[in-house]
């Protein structure tokens, strides 16, 4: 059996995948695309060690912040799991749609060595938009070019991904809108009491650069902090900011690509909400 929980940030996936893991018997496929990187910890709310409760996890901590890891990467690696795993219950968890898709579903690349353009007759704005088309969550300035080539040739899908490949149930959670700004607006304030500040001055010190750091929401603003750009207070005013809009984002992509069943999260009561996720999982498993 294979399990996807998706959603947006903030929303208790990461507490619904432990216990369903131990319900189930199943391993722990991280599905974030921040949180492979090793040494961003606290501002991607990346499942401590206490909290994993014996459950095997993988695809966390895997690269370095200076390192490029591509949807590509992911869907290989995922893949070699599913494979390496397939008499094992697998539940992949995390809020970065694409990956998940593009491990599930028929996408198929090209590697960049394979096929390039110049896109010579295209202006910064054409490529742009080709970028955004491709993936709407790119974060890359639209008079880069080099970057946006580079962008668009390193990952040419040249099948859609309209095809699913594996049978999985796919498990949504979701809450009031409001209710959840809230709980982003906290979270970010918990982070700097954990030490995120420490966190990305310890990577901003080393020198440590990449798109990883360059688009995490929580690093790539303190990075301007701590480059004179902006104050402290503006830098986490914009960090609850963009994550709250992240969660908006979050929830387009995943209803508009993904036959998601939803859940309305019980924060008091989380147990409620377990069992009413698992009642779910039972009776589908029931009709196969």
């Amino acid at each position: 059996m294979i399990l996807a929980i998706v959603g947006p940030t903030g929303v208790g996936k990461t507490k619904l995948s432990v216990e369903l893991a131990k319900k189930y018997n199943a391993i722990i496929i991280n599905c974030d695309a921040m949180q492979v990187y090793k040494k961003m910890n606290i501002g991607t709310a990346k499942i401590k060690e206490q909290e994993k409760e014996g459950i095997p996890h993988y695809l966390f901590d895997i690269k370095e912040t200076e390192e490029n890891y591509t949807v590509y990467d992911y869907q290989k690696d995922a893949r070699k799991l599913l494979e390496e795993y397939k008499d094992r219950n697998i539940i992949f968890v995390g809020g970065t749609g694409l990956y998940l898709k593009a491990t599930l579903y028929s996408y198929e690349f090209v590697d960049e060595e394979k096929k390039t353009e110049n896109f010579d007759d295209k202006t910064n704005e054409e490529l742009y938009f080709l970028a955004k088309k491709k993936d709407e969550f790119m974060n890359i300035h639209p008079n880069n070019r080099k970057r946006l080539i580079r962008f668009l040739n390193k990952e040419l899908i040249h099948t859609p991904a309209s095809k699913p490949l594996y049978d999985a149930i796919y498990i949504g959670l979701t809450c009031d809108r409001n209710l959840l700004y809230e709980r982003i607006n906290k979270r970010v304030d918990e982070m700097f009491e954990e030490g995120l500040v420490e966190e990305v001055k310890s990577l901003y010190d080393e020198k440590k650069k990449g798109k990883a750091l360059e688009t995490a929401i929580g690093y790539k603003e303190l990075y301007r902090y701590f480059n004179g750009e902006i104050s402290l207070e503006e830098a986490k005013d914009l960090i609850k900011k963009n994550s709250r809009h992240y969660a908006k984002r979050q929830y387009t992509w995943f209803n508009n690509q993904m036959d998601i069943s939803w859940f309305n999260v019980n924060f008091n009561n989380f147990k409620e909400t377990v069992l009413e996720v698992e009642k779910y999982i039972d009776n589908k498993n029931k009709i196969k």
